[in-house]
């Protein structure tokens, strides 16, 4: 087994990098690929070249986004991703319960149980988690480094309230060439995994293996309905509130009838008015703690 390693120098975990240089050599591995980067936009690159390096376990030092770009750069490849979850949210780690201390995370990497998953495509690049248009982008956005390195995750909580007055755009929506959505909509979200920021279920039937997307269209409007929304979420089915759609389908179109902030697993993209999507069944391969 050949190892490789792509790392976000910025993020932290335990002893940091060095401690993950360590708990690699006290496990037996001996040499691996070392690549650091400033920050996960450089990542694909590394990721690449560990590959074409004859990697066949990449350890992934970082967040959501970083494990995106990294999961984007690999799959089909048959490569496998361990996780080290440094980042802020760590929402696909948590899911497949990916310890966040980095020997026990380490150990899963080399050890673990290989578990093919879906991913989510949209304009050519894939994500493991979600991706929004809308509220949740614009929220992300909002949330830059400094503020996430400040007040973690809660970060995101506080950009939110600065969103939550954003009038609704237009949007249609089409799921599998069928009309499903049209009207005034503040947020749309696609997912393979179900829980957002907070450990709230956004999607309470998510399934990373069923070769689908949930959707979800939120057109709640003000702090009122907004609170009422995730008040909803947090303590019963999201699909019971007055304020959100849900479906789900193999192939994903919208418009919108003005441009809006597109994100990908917690990463800012570009503005967007209108997105084609769909799922790509076991894209990818995880390393994932062995079930007792």
């Amino acid at each position: 087994m050949k190892v490789a390693v792509v790392a976000h120098r910025k993020k932290t975990l335990g002893g940091g990098l060095e401690q993950l240089r360590r708990e690699l050599e006290r496990a037996g591995v001996g040499e691996f690929g070392w690549h650091e980067v400033p920050k996960s936009k450089k990542a694909p690159k590394k990721a690449r070249k560990a590959v074409e390096s004859g990697a066949d376990l990449l350890f992934v030092w970082g967040g959501d986004g970083m494990v995106q770009r990294c999961v984007d750069a690999v799959a089909g490849t048959g490569v496998t991703i361990a996780i080290i979850p440094a980042g802020t949210a760590n929402l696909f780690a948590t899911a497949l319960r990916i310890p966040r201390d980095v020997r026990a995370a380490v150990d899963v990497g080399l050890r673990g149980e290989r578990r093919r998953y879906d991913l989510g495509k949209i304009e050519g690049e894939h994500f493991a988690v979600m991706a929004g248009a809308g509220f949740d982008a614009a929220m992300i956005e909002d949330a830059d480094q400094h503020l996430k390195r400040r007040a973690g995750r809660f970060a995101y909580w506080r950009t939110a309230l600065r969103h939550v007055g954003d009038a609704p755009v237009h949007t249609i929506v089409h799921l599998d060439d069928q009309p499903w959505f049209e009207g005034p909509a503040t947020c749309l979200l696609l997912g393979n995994i179900g829980r957002i920021s907070g450990g709230i279920k956004a999607f309470d039937d998510a399934s990373p293996f069923d070769g689908r997307l949930e959707v979800g269209v939120t057109t709640a409007r003000g702090a009122l309905q907004w609170a009422r929304t995730i008040g909803t979420m947090a303590t019963g089915r999201t699909d019971r509130s007055r304020f959100v759609r849900m479906g789900n389908a193999r192939k994903v179109y919208a418009e919108f009838a003005e441009p809006v902030l597109l994100e990908l697993d917690g990463g800012a993209r570009k503005r967007v008015k209108r997105l084609e999507a769909e799922a790509v069944p076991q894209a990818v391969t995880i390393a994932v703690p062995r079930q007792r």
